[in-house]
């Protein structure tokens, strides 16, 4: 797949989460875990999704845009894992939601991958 769109499915997947994240969080199924994107989601959507966005335009682009260095490359696959890993929490979350798996369980994941997430970043 292209660096192009690469940095393109980066900025989907960012649209994706903070969709999500807003449904979730406004419908009390699941907190927001980022303090700052919470501090901003309980300003209001408007802002919360403004910086989300914003967010992930500027990282698409910066990967995309200096891909000639090994360390954007980099970047910018460990953005994709991170955001996979993060559509999965989605995915789980939803199916606690609907009841196809136990809320404790969400609990569990949730606990490793902030684990996993404060090993890495």
């Amino acid at each position: 797949m292209s660096l192009f769109r690469q940095a393109v499915l980066l900025f989907t997947l960012n649209l994706i989460d903070a969709f999500l994240t807003i449904f979730w969080v406004r419908n009390g199924y699941a907190p927001e875990g980022n303090f700052l994107m919470a501090t901003l989601l309980n300003m209001g959507d408007l802002p919360f999704l403004a910086v989300k966005l914003a967010v992930g335009i500027v990282a698409a682009f910066s990967f995309w845009n200096w891909s000639d260095f090994k360390l954007a490359r980099f970047g910018l696959s460990a953005a994709l894992v991170a955001y996979v890993a993060v559509m999965g929490i989605h995915i789980l979350t939803g199916l606690a939601v609907a009841g196809v798996i136990s809320s404790s369980l969400i609990h569990e994941v949730a606990a490793w991958s902030r684990a996993v997430l404060i090993l890495f970043f």
